[in-house]
């Protein structure tokens, strides 16, 4: 099958998580992606395995998982040759991101307003914290901080608790997917015009769009929502229960009559659940707590996947809370092929999860590992910026390429 951006070229100058996650799934849809880098700067995610200069710079697994199927260039951008080669590549391209903070590339000479220069009508991603204006605009950001900002933090958490930073990589992962979908409008855009155009987008704008009816009380009524852990405003049982085994839980969710009726039929039809404590919806979220217990205690010595099963035949959602040994080799996942192996020259063979669009005429793939630095610079010099060994040697004594 075609790849749907078969043909469309992406310059990556993201770094860390949230730009390099946009550019692999990209590259899952079939862009081809060239990173580029440079010894004296490794993306973070290559620096952090190891300590100063021995540090083996390939041996990363979060620089591995997110920069599958891309390609690599070293360039000096501290060098004007080097910002010289890199306007040359983007002269070639498509699409051009970076997540540096605002004005970074603007003090290398590599901001929009320069790049469409060498091709009008390319597309400029720019993807940082706080958005290119207002009065946070150069405030460092982290997965922690724009999704404080965002209003998620604190919204996440127990009541009688602190707000809970969201403190996996799940911000930047949103932010990057939020920056695919503006990059792919963009590119339609320019198809039906011709037209290029600079994106600015904000990680804890993405974060706060997606809150949701969150923000409703406060727009109607000037409430600030509250932290409630895992229970609901209506429905009860709403929460995640013990199990048998080390650390196993299993998620049950109850939105209707019939839902509990199949609960209560699952549970064997215990005599508590025929009070009048339980006979409503409302009656039930009036003694969660007790409600809460009770489900617990049927819960407490029975595996969860079987569980799940066993809920799920009588119409009641209920899901395992998957470990990562369990997502891996869950028979469903497996089934829709989420899990894929991929061979890496230092990591060795290492299991990924794939891109999550599935199409029926345009393929989505994991299209080779994450490349060494620097590992596709003779191709990138030779056969796009149609240099020759003299000047690539050149380039290389002068520390251009690097």
């Amino acid at each position: 099958m075609q790849s749907a951006l078969q043909g469309i070229r992406v310059i990556d100058f993201g770094h860390v998580l949230a730009g390099p996650w946009c550019t692999m799934q990209l590259a899952s849809l079939g862009a081809e992606v060239i990173k580029v880098e440079t010894r004296s700067r490794p993306d973070e995610q290559r620096a952090q395995h190891g300590k100063g200069a021995v540090a083996n710079l390939e041996a990363n697994s979060n620089f591995f998982e997110i920069n599958l199927g891309k390609k690599s260039v070293t360039l000096n951008l501290t060098t004007e040759e080097g910002k010289a080669l890199a306007k040359q590549l983007v002269a070639t391209a498509d699409l051009v991101l970076e997540n540096m903070r605002p004005g970074v590339m603007a003090k290398l000479g590599l901001d929009y307003d320069e790049l469409r220069k060498v091709k009008p009508d390319i597309i400029m991603l720019s993807l940082s914290g706080f958005g290119g204006t207002g009065p946070l605009r150069r405030y460092a950001a982290y997965n922690p901080c724009f999704t404080s900002v965002g209003g998620t933090s604190n919204l996440t958490g127990y009541a009688e608790k602190k707000p809970n930073t969201m403190t996996n990589s799940g911000g930047d992962a949103r932010a990057g997917t939020a920056a695919v979908f503006a990059a792919l409008v963009a590119l339609k855009f320019r198809q039906e015009t011709g037209k290029g155009q600079y994106i600015d987008s904000s990680s804890s704008e993405v974060i706060n769009s997606m809150i949701g009816d969150q923000m409703m009380d406060y727009a109607m009524n000037q409430r600030s929502p509250r932290r409630h852990g895992n229970t609901d405003k209506v429905m009860a049982p709403h929460n995640v229960y013990r199990c048998a085994g080390q650390d196993a839980w299993l998620s049950i969710a109850v939105g209707s009559e019939d839902e509990w009726a199949g609960l209560v039929r699952a549970m064997g039809n215990p005599a508590w659940a025929s009070e009048a404590d339980f006979a409503t919806m409302s009656a039930r979220k009036a003694n969660e707590a007790r409600l809460d217990q009770l489900i617990g205690e049927w819960t407490a010595d029975k595996d969860h996947v079987a569980t799940m099963h066993l809920l799920q035949g009588e119409g009641v959602a209920a899901t395992p809370s998957f470990k990562a040994s369990e997502l891996f080799n869950d028979p469903h996942v497996l089934a829709r092929g989420q899990v894929q192996e991929v061979d890496h020259a230092v990591l060795g063979t290492r299991k990924t999860i794939t891109s999550p669009y599935r199409m029926s005429e345009t393929e989505v793939a994991i299209r080779g590992t994450a490349p060494f630095i620097g590992a596709d610079t003779a191709y990138v010099l030779k056969d796009i910026l149609k240099l020759d060994d003299a000047e690539i040697a050149r380039l290389e004594e002068a520390k251009v390429i690097y």
